[in-house]
């Protein structure tokens, strides 16, 4: 079975309400917990997870400065392992939700399906970035020009995939309320 017949078959009311509450929980526990922990001696500076435009070698360096021995181990072994918890649950569930607005407007055999695949890659992006994280903290204090570009590129793609995905799924969900709110009053 391929990978979009399986989000489509496990995209239920009830598989969406599980995976909402366990996704908005770490979200928000990440969003109020470790990042203000992590960025508490710096924070006027964005952690690299949340630089959508990305961040040059000189920030990078910087910011792991500023954030001191204490940030940095916080941001390895407390960030870090809720963030590679986050892009898993943020691939099922969105996925997910995206397949079940789909179903209410497509056949299952639509190429439209195909769009399923963003949010996978988004998350596979956040994954790398993570990698690519670490391997910055643990090589901090001289950090590779070619790494920070290649963890700032996984930011960037990440942030861009991810806005083009939720951009997608909201005009989704808006023409299938508008198609369930024309049918009815054909009705």
């Amino acid at each position: 079975m391929n990978l979009i017949k399986k989000i489509q078959r496990y995209s239920t009311g009830k598989n969406l309400i599980f995976l909402f509450l366990i996704t908005m929980a770490v979200y928000l526990t990440i969003l109020f917990y470790s990042i203000p922990k992590v960025t508490a001696a710096a924070p006027d500076m964005k952690l690299f997870d949340v630089s959508p435009s990305g961040y040059t070698s000189e920030y990078a360096e910087s910011f792991l400065t500023a954030i001191g021995a204490d940030g940095r181990n916080l941001y390895l072994f407390l960030q870090l392992p809720l963030d590679f918890i986050y892009p898993g649950l943020f691939i099922l569930f969105y996925s997910a939700l995206f397949a079940w607005t789909l179903k209410k407007i497509f056949a299952p055999e639509s190429k439209i399906y195909y769009a399923l695949y963003l949010p996978v890659f988004a998350g596979l992006f956040d994954y790398a970035e993570n990698i690519l994280v670490i391997l910055m903290i643990k090589a901090y204090p001289k950090i590779s020009p070619n790494l920070v570009a290649a963890a700032s590129f996984t930011t960037v793609a990440k942030s861009v995939l991810s806005s083009v995905f939720f951009v997608t799924l909201i005009l989704s969900m808006i023409y299938a309320l508008w198609k369930f709110i024309f049918n009815k009053q054909r009705k």
